[in-house]
């Protein structure tokens, strides 16, 4: 499937010309003939904490791609990883240390939309460009002209996944359920909930609940009540994969569709069984019979002994995005990057 980078075309995002003071642009000095472009490279993400899972597919897929870009010779990619552990105020200080003290030419990730609304403003104001590749929620793209992502948006896997199970469950009424207090998991329920007024679905209740909780039976009992068809829930893996092995455990058998937090195996290494009758939109498909794909798949089991899941896939695709856009701007300097990111179009990867 060909994809687009998402500033500033795809989405019909608008994207605003700030004024910015911060870091000067490496400038970088005059390259041999023959010589690779050297560029050093930031890479913020969940390395520890909750959401960890998701930090070590993105992390291991951005360095497959690094050794696969280093080893052709046209680009040389010396990678800075700093762990956000899922929390703000963490991953603004890494994005400062590595636009500051690293003098990064961009930066990849971090990894939840929550992180990407402190880091985002403060990678555009210094004029760094920055990729996410799993913020998913919206208004990610209108920070400013240096943020991009090559991650499918929740506003458009969501309705796919909720069209699909209507359809073959003939879902009337519904229950939502989500978290509350993350950018990504409320704009997953947004989506849900505009999604479900647009086809007139009853929406029998609205449950909430908080990162990190561990017991769900107040919010599963009163939608258990209400007999709905199927639950859309927007959580994290962790959160999601307790949902489900709770619901199940209390007899509410009915289809789950989830939001993006769900694409990660990790959900069903927690729910198991329980994971059966959950729908997920996913871009990545690890069985796909595309050359490009088989190759990324052999060589990441070879290198980490398990299947690349959708977040090591985005990772994977957005640096070898970035490597191209290198060779475009022809240095490692911020300003140049930035243009031939948003020049990007029809780039063939494996999602």
């Amino acid at each position: 499937m060909k994809k687009r980078l998402q500033a500033p075309a795809v989405l019909s995002s608008v994207l605003f010309a700030l004024v910015f003071l911060g870091a000067d642009n490496p400038k970088p000095s005059a390259r041999p003939a023959g010589e690779p472009i050297r560029a050093k490279i930031g890479v913020i993400a969940i390395v520890t904490g909750p959401g960890a899972g998701y930090g070590e597919a993105i992390t291991n897929g951005i360095r497959l791609a690094r050794d696969e870009v280093n080893a052709k010779g046209e680009v040389s990619v010396d990678l800075k990883v700093e762990d956000s552990s899922a929390k703000q105020e963490q991953a603004l200080a890494a994005a400062q240390k590595l636009i500051n003290s690293e003098q990064v030419v961009a930066i990849i990730g971090p990894t939840l939309s929550n992180e990407m609304k402190v880091v985002g403003p403060e990678a555009n104001a210094s004029g760094v460009p920055i990729m996410g590749t799993s913020t998913t929620a919206r208004g990610i793209t209108q920070i400013g002209k240096y943020v991009f992502r090559n991650a499918l948006p929740e506003s458009q896997a969501i309705p796919v996944s909720i069209g699909m199970a209507v359809r073959k469950y003939n879902i009337r009424k519904v229950a939502l359920l989500y978290g509350n207090d993350d950018v990504f998991t409320k704009s997953g329920f947004d989506t849900m909930k505009e999604v479900s007024g647009k086809l007139k679905l009853e929406i029998v209740t609205v449950q909430e609940f908080q990162k990190g909780q561990a017991d769900y039976k107040a919010q599963l009992t009163k939608i258990s009540s209400l007999r709905p068809d199927a639950v859309f829930c927007s959580a994290l893996y962790e959160e999601g994969g307790v949902i489900l092995s709770q619901a199940r455990k209390m007899g509410l058998k009915v289809p789950f569709v989830g939001g993006n937090g769900f694409n990660s195996p990790k959900v069903i290494e927690i729910a198991r069984d329980a994971a059966d009758g959950l729908i997920v939109a996913t871009p990545w498909f690890v069985d796909r019979n595309d050359p490009k794909v088989r190759s990324f798949v052999s060589k990441y089991e070879k290198a980490y002994g398990k299947k690349p899941d959708q977040f090591a896939a985005q990772a994977y695709d957005a640096l070898h995005v970035m490597s191209k856009a290198l060779k475009a701007a022809g240095a490692a300097d911020r300003d140049r990057l930035r243009d031939a990111l948003a020049s990007t179009r029809d780039f063939q990867g494996v999602l």
